[in-house]
Formats: structure tokens, C-alpha cells, sequence
């Protein structure tokens, strides 16, 4: 395998001395930019302004992207199963990247790029360092074989033949869906439109069903005039099983026409040559590739000569075709169809891979239980995935499809629901792997930094509420695991760097109280309590000074180790170790969570007393070593109420005070939020580049009391980070934003991240950070999660809905441990009605928990589980009222629960 060229972050920062600006030249200042007036939030100066702060919350139509605007050119949608490689959908509706063939690059695009702005002419930009921000990745040009599908019309005497790509059609709009795309192809000339649905089956809770190396079409063709017409439809594949090795192993590729069940199509294998390696077979990027349809008159053609024109409509006779390695190789799989007028016909088609020989590296760090990935143990080649998903195809698609319309029949606004949930895409992409062991596991970004590092994965929340199984599976197996040790430190990058960093020691904790409440008992909780107990005193104890705030220097998520009392680390563990408390007096060890409990008090109180300094939580230097290493000290930190964020995730409760959590969020919008960072930068040098001229964003540090030396005596790489624009910390500030009330500001900072991956500049499928598909990212979910004033106890079977917005007419989805479906509410006549609904799965529930819409007065409650009548208790505590079921309900799909509040 290939040398990946390692490069660290200290030696990008150090030596390029960045102003993190770019595409000056091409993007302006957005139109609502004057609208932002840090100081004092959001400020809805004039009717423009109180205009676009409305339009935020408003519903609006799905987010659809089109040639006409030249907006199809950047976008990579992941179309593979999760954990199953990485494979982007074009805007046109054409596949791309093609990173399913092990070759663990750092980045989807792993080139040093050209920076082309007026300051940074004649530099370049590494993959890990901004490479796919700076200079977005086209389509066009990250082919690695040929793929496509292409239409033949026969009708009142014409024949047309179409290729759909946006070059072949008037106009091509992509809805922009995740996890199911959809492509419109439209043309006045023609009596036919075509719409392509892709996905590959994504189904929450389901980790093995979302994760079959496949990804589904499914080609409408509607007539939209008066008379019949004949379609044909061609799919064509090149054979480039293992594309790296292939020429230097010595070869062949053999493609072989298939029936079998309900599919047919070509199957793409290698076969051995008495002069070629006989062990190619083990080579990183061998494996298979098949195209099939489930179209019952499809035909197929093992080797095509031309992929223009009519040569891909002809019929093969062969059935089985070998060429050499360096021979283009090409198969189609073509249906027909007579379309009625005024009718259509769906034509669905499977493309699958099978690549099993995954190793990260080649040192043996990883046992070699850990080498292979896990769908080997499904399939034993790309044939048998392609006939599974033709098998179960209307199961897979009709669940799949649940659960996006789910997802998207809500009164949350189509944009804030897309950016929320989109970097989920990151599972689906060579960040995330399932070894053949079963074990998960991850890089920070595509190909960058490895080890499910825990200083950045703690912040992303989507993972744990979509495929709860994993998470639990990376606390037992990695960090109560491998991890885990006699002092209860966890590593912090599983077998890659042995030492604890106290934030993602924090976050895992966190973690593990999240994992245990997205769990249908208290099993994980019983079965790792010693650990996580554990774990949890090893926070404790880097309380050197015992007065409930850590100040034990160790590792933290930039990259350095901070000598004193750091408010956002402080606040942090504060958080975790009030988790602990709440885990323990589940597991009745009393004298456990009585040391938690007393040491959150105590830590609340002293955070509250000497690390606010009247408008925003600062870093209290060591009292030996003063300000000569890296720190925040007195600079606004864009994590320092993070402890409180966490909180809200998991339902803890107040662990910071309100009043100055609330002082901490709007300093933050005052001095960080930025509304040009390419302005900024110029005056603000050394980080790299995340948002560029004409881009909001909210930076990491910022100097309200203009300090000469505001991070610290020392000067050090790490700087850098303090003036970089990051989308994982910026979705975390907004998660906390919302869920304080402050939804102007949430929604305003979560607009321009959405604004920045506006298909129209980059791909919108990708939030990068240290290199593409950055996991951190996922923190996105978090703000989703405070929208919905979402909490959920699976052992104690406890929901909760407080809606920060449309209380009178609101509904969004919801996931829970063993089913997920939607949360309906809404005012009538002085009534407020709730409705939970299961769509998957099933929900047990002890109690519920809402907040009655002003003007409502709950006086009386009525619940209905489907047609029974509940016997129920109501009590009111901290806004909340508690609707607690005489005895357990199970909902099941079609039986919804219905709460009718009145007088």
C-alpha cells in the first residue's frame, strides 16, 4: 500500500503562516450580512432585516440545487452504506470519487491545491489542512472509472437517445434529501421527464441494513404527452476491480452476464494470469463490482465498445468477457419500457461493491482480528449484495424512504433540518470503518489523524441518537476497553497515543450516560458501571487543589496541554462527573454519587465565583507557571460554557448558572461572531482556511481586552487554531444557543455554515476540518436535538418534547432506543393536543414529559395509546409537565399516543 504522507497540523501551521482567506475573487459579502450587528445578538434593524430573521424560522420548499444556476458542479452526496467506503452521487446524477477500494487517502482528493487569492498567490494547501475548502473537488474530475445511465426514446417516428447528465438535458434539479436524493431531468423538447431516486438502504437503529456496499436507483419515467413511448434504458459499468494494483499484478478483469431471482446484470471479477501475481487476490484494493436491474425484460451486453450513442442499446450475445488489465472494459445492463401517455414506469437498478481487504496501517498497530471489513462477513462478493438488496428491495427502499420522509414532514425549515442532519454523511464516507471483527472505528477526517480520537468524536451527537449500537460499542470495546486503565485514564486515540486528554475523558463519560439512556434497559449501565465509576474518578482527581475544577495539565482537542483552571475544561468535566453522579444513584452506589454530587456543587460554585469575570468565563492561569505556555486566559473561548451544552444533550440538568451562561453565549456573539473571515483574517493570521472572504462563521478565541500576548509568553503552533472558523465548534455553540433560548443567534450561526457549503461554492455534503467529512461536524445533530427540547430514558422509559419555536403548530421526528418516528403539536380552541407517532420499531413509555403552549391551562388530560384510554398522573416541575402511565405502554406503528390538554 501506499505511502499516505503524514503531515501534522504544527507543521502546516508553523510553516505557512496562513490568513485563512480565499476565492476572494468569486464569492461577496452575503446580502444579509448588515443585518448581523455583534454586540449586543441578532438585531432586526428595519424591515430588510426583520424580514430575512423571520424567513429563518419559516418552512420554505426543499432545498433544490440546478443547472441553470450552475449549482450541480460540487456536489457529492454519499450513496454507500455506512462504514462501507466512500461514494459520492453528482449533482447530475453520475457517481464519483470511488473511495471503496482501501486506499485510506488523506482527504477525497488527496493533491496539495493551489490557494488562489490575491494573498496567497503561488501557495498551496494540503487535504488535511482546507484542500477541499479552498479549491472544492469537481465531479468531472474525480472520476476513477466510467459510470452512467443513458435513455433511448422511441416515439411518433423520432428516436432520441439521452444521457442523464446535465449536459444531455434543458434542466437538471437535484433535491437535496440525505439520505435520498432526487434528480429531475427536464427538457421542453422532449414528451418525457426523468427523475432518479438514489440512496443506499439507511435505516436508523439498523447499523447491518445500513451498511450494504450498494447504492439503489430507482429511474421514473413520466410521459407527459399524449401518445405511447418506447423507453430504453442502458446502465453501464467499467470493470476496475482493483484499479491501483491491477496493471502491476498482471491481471485480467472478466465480466459475466447474471440471472439469478430478480435480478440481472454483469458481475465485474479478476482473474489470475500465469505470468501475473499469484497472491493478487490479497492486494489492498481487490475484490468485485456488479451492476444488475430488477427489470423483468432487462438484457445485458458483458463488453460494450462505445459508451456513446446507440452502441450501448445493443444486446450482447457473449456471455462472459476477459480483457487485460490495461483494457477498458466496460458492461451495460439495459430495460425497456412502453410508457403510456400521461403514465410513467420506474426502472430500478443496484450497483454494489465488495472490497474486504481494509488494513489501516501497515505498522500492525491494530490486531489482525481488526483487518477486513465487517460486510465480508455478509457477503462473500459484490454478486451476493446485488441479489440480497434485489431480494429484499422493496423492504430496504420502502424503509429507507420512511425514514427521509419522516425526517423531512416536519415544520422545522427544510434548510435547518438539511444542516442538522446532512453530516451523518460523514458514517458513509472513508472517515468512519467496521472491521471484519465487528468494531468501529475512525479517523478525525477522511485519512487524518486515526484512532476514534475522543477529543473530537465527544462532540458529535448524530451518531449516538441515529445507530445507537455503535456508540456503545466504541465505549465497551475502545474507551471502557482497550482504553481503559488501572488509574481509570482513558487513551484518547484507542492503541495510536497512549495517554489520556481530559476534554475527550469528559466527553466519553458524558458519552457513556448517553449511551446507557439510548438503550432499552439498564444492561450497558449494569455491565460497565466499574469502568465508567472508574473513569469518572480519574476526573476527580486531576483536582490537584480539591476545590472541584481540574487544573492537572493533560492533552486537550487543541492539540496542546494548558497549565491552570480552564474554564471550558472545568465546565466540561463538571458536566461529566455530574453524569456520573446520576449513573451511580441508578445503580444505587450512594457513596459514589455522593462524592460526584459534592463535587459538582463545589466546582459549580467555583466556577461560578472565580473563572467569570462579569461578562464571559475565562482561563485562570497556574499559580507556579503563570501565562508562559499556550492558553485561552482572559480571551473569549468558543468552548468555555461547553459543560453546559453537554447538559442540555443528556438532560442534566444546570451545571453552569444560567445568568452567566447566558452572558457567556452573547459575548460570544458579540466578539466572536465574524460576518467576513476573509476580512478577518487578514489582521488575524496563522489558521487555516474554513470560511473565506464573504463567509460568516464564529472563530475559535478573540481578544476582547486587546491584550499584547492574549494566549500566552510563549508563541506556539497552536496559535493558530485560535483564529480558524470550525464548523464542529460552531454547531456546538448553536446546539447551546438553542437550547438557552437564544434561537435568533442559533439559527443565524447555523445559516452560515449552511451558507458556506451552498452547493453554488462546494460540496454541501462535506464539512471539512482536519480533512474532509470531519466527525466533529456531527455536533450539527446536537442543535436538532435543542429545537425540539428533545430528552429520552430508554431504561427509565421517559420522553420529553419542549419545541423552542411553533409551539402552537410544531412537529419533528424523534429516534429512540428501539424505534423512531415523529412528535406532533398543536394549539385548537384553547386545547393543545400531542401526538407520538411510531413509524419503526416500537417505543416504551413510563411517562411523558411537555410543556403546555402559552394560553393553555391543562386542568384536564386526556391520553389515548391507539383506541385504549391511559390511566394517568400529571405533576409540574421545572416547566415540565410530567405525564406519568399507570402502567408500561409499548407504541407500535398505527397506534399513535394522543395527549389533549384543556380546561
Amino acid at each position: 500500500m501506499q505511502d499516505h504522507h503524514k503531515i501534522s497540523r504544527r507543521n502546516f501551521i508553523s510553516q505557512s503562516s496562513l490568513a485563512g482567506a480565499g476565492l476572494a475573487l468569486t464569492v461577496t459579502t452575503p446580502a444579509w450580512a448588515g443585518v448581523l450587528q455583534p454586540g449586543n445578538g441578532v438585531q432586526n434593524t428595519g424591515p430588510a432585516g426583520t424580514t430575512w430573521i423571520r424567513s429563518l424560522y419559516e418552512r420554505a420548499t426543499v432545498t433544490t440545487y440546478l443547472k441553470s444556476k450552475n449549482e450541480l458542479t460540487y456536489i457529492g452526496m454519499s450513496v454507500g452504506g455506512i462504514n462501507a467506503g466512500g461514494l459520492y452521487l453528482g449533482g447530475d446524477g453520475k457517481l464519483w470519487l470511488w473511495d471503496i477500494f482501501n486506499l485510506n487517502q488523506e482527504g477525497i482528493n488527496p493533491l496539495d491545491v493551489p490557494w488562489k487569492d490575491p494573498v496567497h498567490e503561488g501557495q498551496k494547501i494540503r487535504s488535511r489542512d482546507g484542500g477541499s475548502y479552498v479549491a472544492p473537488p469537481r465531479a468531472g474530475d474525480v472520476r476513477l472509472l466510467e459510470q452512467g445511465f443513458a435513455l433511448k426514446l422511441e416515439y411518433a417516428d423520432k428516436t432520441v437517445i439521452r444521457k442523464l447528465d446535465e449536459k444531455d438535458w434543458e434542466e437538471v434539479r437535484f433535491e437535496a434529501t440525505y439520505p435520498v436524493a432526487t434528480i429531475t431531468y427536464t427538457d421542453h423538447a422532449l414528451p418525457v421527464d426523468v427523475v432518479m431516486q438514489a440512496f443506499s438502504p439507511f435505516i436508523p437503529l439498523d447499523t447491518d441494513r445500513s451498511g450494504i456496499p450498494a447504492t439503489i436507483f430507482n429511474i421514473e419515467i413520466r410521459n407527459k404527452e399524449t401518445q405511447p413511448v418506447k423507453a430504453s434504458l442502458a446502465g453501464w459499468l467499467e470493470n476496475k476491480v482493483a484499479p491501483y494494483t491491477g496493471m502491476m499484478n498482471r491481471v485480467q478483469r472478466k465480466s459475466t452476464a447474471f440471472k439469478e431471482g430478480s435480478a440481472t446484470g454483469v458481475y465485474y471479477t479478476l482473474e489470475k494470469t500465469a505470468f501475473g501475481n499469484q497472491q493478487a487476490e490479497k492486494s489492498f484494493d481487490c475484490g468485485t463490482l456488479c451492476l444488475a436491474t430488477l427489470g423483468s425484460n432487462a438484457t445485458v451486453n458483458v463488453a460494450v465498445d462505445d459508451v456513446e450513442g446507440a452502441a450501448l442499446f445493443v444486446a450482447g450475445e457473449a456471455s462472459e468477457t476477459v480483457k487485460a488489465a490495461q483494457q477498458k472494459l466496460v458492461g451495460t445492463v439495459l430495460s425497456v419500457a412502453e410508457v403510456s401517455a400521461g403514465q410513467s414506469v420506474t426502472l430500478p437498478y443496484i450497483l454494489s461493491w465488495h472490497s474486504p481487504n481494509l488494513a489501516i496501517d501497515s505498522g500492525n498497530v491494530l490486531p489482525a482480528a481488526d483487518r477486513g471489513r465487517y460486510y465480508d462477513n455478509q457477503f462473500r462478493n459484490a454478486r451476493e449484495v446485488a441479489t440480497y438488496v434485489a431480494a429484499n428491495f422493496k423492504e430496504l427502499s420502502e424503509l429507507t424512504l420512511l425514514w427521509k420522509n419522516t425526517w423531512y414532514d416536519s415544520t422545522l425549515p427544510y434548510w435547518f433540518l438539511d444542516r442538522t442532519f446532512v453530516n451523518i454523511a460523514a458514517l458513509a464516507s472513508t472517515t468512519s470503518h467496521r472491521f471484519k471483527s465487528g468494531r468501529y472505528w475512525a479517523w478525525e477526517g477522511v485519512g487524518a489523524c486515526q484512532g476514534n480520537c475522543t477529543h473530537v468524536w465527544q462532540y458529535a451527537q448524530g451518531t449516538a441518537r441515529l445507530f445507537p449500537a455503535m456508540e456503545r460499542d466504541n465505549r465497551e470495546r475502545v474507551d471502557l476497553g482497550i482504553s481503559l486503565q488501572e488509574d481509570g485514564g482513558i487513551w484518547f486515540r484507542g492503541e495510536y497515543d497512549k495517554r489520556p486528554a481530559i476534554d475527550g475523558q469528559a466527553g466519553r463519560v458524558l458519552g457513556c450516560y448517553r449511551e446507557h439512556q439510548m438503550s432499552t434497559d439498564d444492561r450497558f449501565l449494569r455491565q460497565n458501571w466499574d469502568k465508567i465509576k472508574r473513569a469518572t474518578q480519574f476526573i476527580i482527581n486531576q483536582d490537584k487543589n480539591k476545590d472541584g475544577m481540574v487544573d492537572t495539565p493533560l492533552e486537550n482537542t487543541l492539540d496542546a496541554i494548558w497549565d491552570g483552571e480552564i474554564a471550558w475544561i472545568v465546565g466540561l468535566c463538571i458536566a461529566a462527573v455530574k453524569a456520573g453522579q446520576l449513573m451511580a444513584e441508578e445503580m444505587k452506589d450512594a457513596a459514589f454519587a455522593a462524592t460526584c454530587r459534592e463535587y459538582v456543587q463545589k466546582g459549580s460554585r467555583n466556577m461560578q465565583d472565580h473563572l467569570f469575570n462579569g461578562e464571559y468565563f475565562i482561563h485562570r492561569p497556574d499559580p507556579v507557571k503563570g501565562r508562559k505556555n499556550v492558553g485561552s486566559y482572559n480571551t473569549c473561548h468558543i468552548d468555555q460554557v461547553f459543560g453546559q451544552s453537554w447538559a442540555f444533550q443528556v438532560g442534566l440538568g444546570r451545571v453552569i448558572d444560567q445568568k452567566q451562561s447566558l452572558s457567556a453565549l452573547r459575548a460570544l456573539w458579540k466578539y466572536n461572531f465574524v460576518k467576513d473571515m476573509g476580512r478577518y483574517a487578514e489582521t488575524h493570521k496563522g489558521g487555516r482556511p474554513y470560511a473565506l472572504y464573504g463567509e460568516s462563521g464564529m472563530v475559535m478565541n478573540t481578544n476582547p481586552k486587546n491584550e499584547p500576548k492574549p494566549y500566552g509568553d510563549s508563541a506556539t503552533w497552536q496559535m493558530g487554531y485560535f483564529h480558524e472558523c470550525m464548523s464542529g465548534f460552531e454547531h456546538q455553540v448553536a446546539s447551546h444557543m438553542m437550547a438557552e433560548g437564544m434561537t435568533d443567534e442559533a439559527l443565524v450561526l447555523t445559516r452560515a455554515i449552511h451558507d458556506r457549503y451552498h452547493a453554488s461554492r462546494r460540496n454541501p455534503f462535506n464539512e471539512i476540518e482536519c480533512s474532509d467529512h470531519y466527525g466533529r461536524a456531527m455536533a450539527s445533530y446536537g442543535t436538532f436535538i435543542t429545537a425540539c427540547g428533545f430528552e429520552y430514558h430508554g431504561p427509565k422509559g421517559d420522553i420529553r418534547f419542549a419545541p423552542k419555536w411553533h409551539q402552537e403548530n410544531f412537529k419533528a421526528p424523534f429516534t429512540a432506543a428501539e424505534g423512531w418516528g415523529s412528535y406532533t403539536q398543536k394549539k385548537n380552541q384553547g386545547r393543545q393536543e400531542a401526538i407520538l407517532e411510531v413509524k419503526y420499531g416500537k417505543l416504551l413509555l413510563n411517562s411523558i414529559g411537555l410543556q403546555a403552549i402559552p394560553g393553555v391551562k391543562p386542568r384536564s388530560i386526556s391520553v389515548m395509546a391507539g383506541n385504549e384510554k391511559l390511566v394517568v398522573k400529571a405533576e409540574t416541575s421545572v416547566g415540565t409537565l410530567r405525564i406519568r402511565f399507570s402502567k408500561p405502554v409499548t407504541l407500535l406503528p398505527g397506534a399513535p399516543l394522543t395527549i389533549v390538554l384543556g380546561a
